[in-house]
């Protein structure tokens, strides 16, 4: 695969000399004059090196001696980076920060940490909702690809701004927030010391965060000086954004498109569910040799062949989770099909999936912590805010009187809510930690090739874990088409 470095046995170890040397020949090309997209990258490197300081250098031994962690983060950036390049350029940012990814999630779009952090550039809820980026039961935008970039370039550029220019402050305060870099500028301004990044006092993740970007750069500059060879990643744009202008089944878009369910997922890691949100975003990233194919399939499709659905009609004693048992869907999918706001009446026609196929494991994986988080709030008594919502209208929806349902949550009866915000509706607790959660269980059909030791990494659980929920040995085997129980873990911190 392409960009992806391979390295000698002994890896050479960082020069301090090569924090000097940047390749020069090519500088000066415009962008698609390019062949390949590091030498593109590599002229439009503008970072001050690091050059001298002790943590970049240990940042590059370690990189350097572990070539296997770069072989999988640039073989996973193939798709991704061309996109994030170019909107750089487009900014005048730096090229560096097309690094980022790298140090933040290894180019993962699933990747996700205790904070509840998710996609390539880590954003928890709260900021990934700041800078636009929609969160609900059929998609993530801090995994979305292209709003994901849009979300951290803009964030990058305003901390750019707030701290007059200096990018190393900038990507520092990218990783612990504002307000930790402020103070620690506004503390050495007040000793009369320098407010570079190399002299602030910051915690000891953001002292290594910077020079991990850093030391990434001196990598992809002069690999050879580190023991390293880049394969070349092509000039050219991987995927193309592709409108779909309403609610689309994803297994069907696959079909139409010549692609695997599992590239597809990869290129559109927002969506977990079995479709496209309803509500949007209305698109589909494609290769850029299936997108032709793809829509003009799709303009062939009836509105129920592009989400698969079947009609069926309601009978007596039938309710919305009886049909979705029926069906193998939940009863947020037959509400979305539908429109419904109450219940079912006898004779109802209502669209049902026709075959919610098993979603890729990394898919799965991102719809349990949905569905989880949304467990843990109802088990905590917690209610979400919607749009128009007051205290007033929550304490009687809940047959609560507004000053206690004030009081529980240390705010007045007339305070202002904002949509998406938790309203605390008892008194109880989840535990002193903060934590709620538990485990979510589903089944994992065995495909060929599959060993348990590469289940149990892909569902994040033990070996013995995995055995043990289905009664097998160490010794025993598995076949294609076994399906085996999985408990996934939705605990949040």
């Amino acid at each position: 695969m392409s960009g992806v470095p391979s390295a000698p046995a002994s890896p050479a170890p960082a020069p301090a000399a090569a924090a000097d040397a940047a390749p020069t020949q090519l500088a000066g090309l415009a962008p698609d004059q390019y062949g390949d997209l590091f030498d593109r990258m590599r002229a439009g490197f503008k970072l001050d090196d690091g050059a001298g300081q002790r943590a970049v250098d240990q940042q590059l031994r370690w990189y350097a001696s572990n070539p296997d962690y770069l072989q999988r983060a640039f073989g996973r950036a193939d798709l991704y980076l061309y996109q994030i390049v170019t909107e750089l350029e487009r900014r005048g940012m730096p090229l560096e920060l097309a690094l980022l990814p790298v140090v933040e999630s290894a180019f993962e779009p699933y990747a996700y940490s205790r904070a509840r952090a998710s996609g390539l550039w880590q954003f928890i809820p709260g900021t990934g909702s700041h800078y636009g980026l929609k969160q609900d039961w059929w998609y993530d935008g801090r995994r979305d690809i292209v709003e994901s970039t849009r979300a951290a370039l803009d964030y990058l550029q305003r901390l750019h701004d707030e701290f007059d220019g200096d990018w190393l402050l900038a990507v520092a305060a990218y990783n612990c927030g504002e307000a930790m870099v402020e103070r620690a500028v506004d503390m050495n301004r007040a000793a009369h010391r320098p407010v570079t990044f190399w002299d602030l006092w910051l915690p000891g993740e953001t002292r290594a965060y910077v020079p991990k970007l850093l030391a990434m750069k001196r990598l992809v500059r002069d690999p050879e000086t580190y023991g390293l060879e880049f394969s070349p990643i092509p000039n050219s744009p991987y995927f193309a954004r592709i409108a779909t202008h309403a609610q689309v089944n994803l297994k069907i878009a696959a079909e139409i498109a010549g692609v695997s369910p599992e590239e597809l997922y990869e290129l559109n890691p927002a969506f977990h569910r079995w479709a496209t949100d309803p509500a949007g975003p209305h698109y589909l990233l494609l290769p850029v040799d299936a997108a032709d194919v793809f829509s003009e399939n799709l303009e062939q499709l009836s509105p129920d062949q592009r989400l698969g659905v079947n009609h069926y009609s309601v009978r007596r004693g039938d309710s919305i989770a009886s049909v979705a048992r029926k069906f193998h869907t939940s009863v947020n999918v037959i509400r979305e099909l539908n429109d419904l706001t109450g219940g079912l009446t006898v004779g109802d026609d209502l669209r049902v999936p026709s075959a919610v196929s098993e979603l890729p494991a990394k898919v799965m994986l991102a719809a349990a912590r949905v569905d989880g988080h949304g467990r843990s709030l109802r088990r905590a008594h917690v209610q979400v805010v919607r749009r128009g919502d007051s205290l007033w209208t929550i304490a009687r929806r809940n047959g609560m009187n507004v000053n206690t349902l004030a009081s529980l949550n240390g705010m007045h009866p007339g305070d202002t809510l904002r949509a998406g915000q938790h309203i605390r509706l008892t008194s109880g607790s989840s535990g002193g930690s903060g934590r709620s959660g538990g485990h979510r269980r589903l089944f994992y059909t065995v495909r060929e090739g599959d060993t348990v030791t590469q289940i149990a990494r892909l569902f994040q659980c033990s070996v013995p874990q995995l055995l043990a929920w289905n009664g097998l040995s160490s010794g025993s085997r598995l076949h294609a088409g076994q399906k085996l129980r999985i408990r996934l873990h939705t605990r949040h911190h």
